[in-house]
């Protein structure tokens, strides 16, 4: 797995906001949104594009646009969804699919209790957001998922990773010959006894939307 941790002021300011208790959950989800979109701009560095000529009130010029079929965003629920936005503002073509996946927290092992995604993913790129890479197994889940599914290539963003993580993503896809990105804000110390990413931002779901 490719790993990015982006390095920006405007990165690691906006993470120094998220990180911090007092921020409440408004302020979370509008720098969650702002810190995506940052996210995003290196995510998307290897989106798959065509060829195009445009007449300009000049000249024809020579561009490109996004080639089809278009990328598909997979925000993991509930916590995926307050990156959602921020992702499809910088693809406002793409098509979004939900993956409802939650870890047992006491085996620490994802489980999958909602699927929204075409069955067939042949050829295509997708862009799965999730705040946290703790363990890694959720995230693993998710990809196999994806890939059984016929996805070619895939990129997570996470706003925080632990380095248990990378590991466990690494030693998972070790004999994948599909790419596999990790774009991140920035990688933490370790993970604690409880699975939980030290020092973390806490739990990203109920920061966003409240303890439910």
């Amino acid at each position: 797995m490719e790993t990015l941790v982006v390095e920006h002021p405007l990165v690691a300011h906006k993470l120094t906001a998220l990180r911090d208790a007092r921020t409440d959950s408004p302020t979370f989800r509008r720098l969650a949104d702002e810190l995506v979109t940052l996210l995003a701009y290196e995510a998307t560095r290897h989106v798959r594009v065509t060829g195009v000529t445009v007449e300009t009130p000049v000249a024809r010029a020579r561009g490109v646009r996004l080639a089809q079929p278009y990328p598909l965003v997979v925000p993991i629920l509930r916590a995926g969804l307050g990156m959602l936005d921020g992702m499809t503002r910088l693809l406002p073509t793409a098509e979004v699919g939900f993956l409802g996946m939650i870890r047992n927290e006491e085996t620490l092992k994802a489980e999958t209790y909602a699927t929204r995604l075409p069955d067939d993913l042949s050829g295509r790129q997708v862009y799965v957001v999730d705040p946290m890479l703790a363990t890694g197994g959720t995230l693993a889940a998710a990809i196999r998922f994806l890939f059984d599914r016929g996805a070619d290539d895939v990129t997570a963003l996470c706003l925080l990773a632990a380095p248990e993580g990378i590991a466990h993503m690494d030693e998972a896809f070790a004999d994948s010959d599909r790419p596999i990105r990790l774009v991140t804000a920035a990688l933490d110390e370790r993970l604690n006894e409880h699975g939980y990413i030290v020092p973390g931002l806490g739990d990203a779901g109920d920061r966003l939307y409240g303890v439910v």
